[in-house]
């Protein structure tokens, strides 16, 4: 890997991302991904246990990735470095593993319904590594995949599949039962030292792709308007986010 590699924003960039990167990470190089992969049933079974009890999982923000409505649907638990201190109440053995995960910056239970696709689509940054963490994977390759840069890949129940969101990538589950894994985001160890300001760019672009869903005219103002505005926004996260989770850790302490 190079580690001279720039950080790339999808949203700022606009361009095919053409880094050095690998597809997929060598989780061997990873010491915490065994102990993952190891307590797999923790996790698993607080999975089970909580959503057994009719709470559900909402449809993913981005409708226009699937063809059939809500086929995919998240639970977050943190999201670009904001943790959703209630909802991880309900899964504390689990947060304990993830936050035990050096650069970790975002985690979600992800569902995907039989006979579904995820469309292809570039991520938003080469500066994490996503994990897939398999919960109920009901078959492999041709059924049920992931595609990054238009290399196949199948995994199990209990592994973790670690790969660069910033390629072109989907996902699709053409079997009878549905796909579930724990998704987390955990900065790159050469980008780690940059955690907060990756984080705050990120969520600054999901604000403003957000206000220009409702507010179209936005997506065609100038760029360099777009971009004081997302230079703003970054700025606001970066000082914000850290304030929120404190005042919220001592709350739930």
């Amino acid at each position: 890997m190079n580690n001279s590699e720039k950080i790339y924003y999808s949203f700022i960039h606009r361009e095919k991302y053409e880094g050095s990167c690998p597809e997929y990470f060598n989780k061997e190089e990873y010491d915490w991904v065994k102990k993952i992969e190891d307590d797999y049933k923790i996790i698993e079974n607080e999975y089970l246990n909580f959503f057994d009890a009719n709470h559900q999982l909402k449809p993913y923000f981005a409708k226009g990735l699937v063809e059939k409505e809500s086929s995919w649907r998240t639970y977050p638990l943190y999201t670009w470095g904001v943790k959703y201190y209630s909802k991880c109440q309900n899964f504390k053995n689990t947060i304990e593993l993830l936050e035990n995960i050096p650069g970790l910056v975002s985690a979600s239970f992800n569902l995907l319904e039989p006979h579904s696709n995820i469309a292809p689509h570039y991520g938003d940054t080469n500066a994490i590594i996503r994990c897939h963490l398999g919960l109920e994977i009901p078959g492999e390759l041709p059924q049920i995949g992931f595609e990054v840069n238009g290399k196949q890949r199948s995994w199990r129940k209990g592994e973790v599949l670690m790969f660069c969101d910033a390629y072109y990538h989907k996902a699709w589950n053409n079997t009878e039962k549905k796909r579930v894994i724990l998704l987390f985001d955990v900065i790159r160890p050469e980008f780690i030292h940059k955690k907060d300001w990756i984080c705050s760019r990120i969520l600054a672009s999901f604000l403003l792709q957000s206000i220009a869903q409702k507010l179209p005219f936005l997506s065609k103002s100038p760029l360099i308007i777009q971009y004081a505005m997302y230079q703003l926004a970054a700025v606001l996260a970066y000082i914000f986010v850290p304030v929120r989770n404190y005042v919220l850790e001592l709350f739930y302490s």
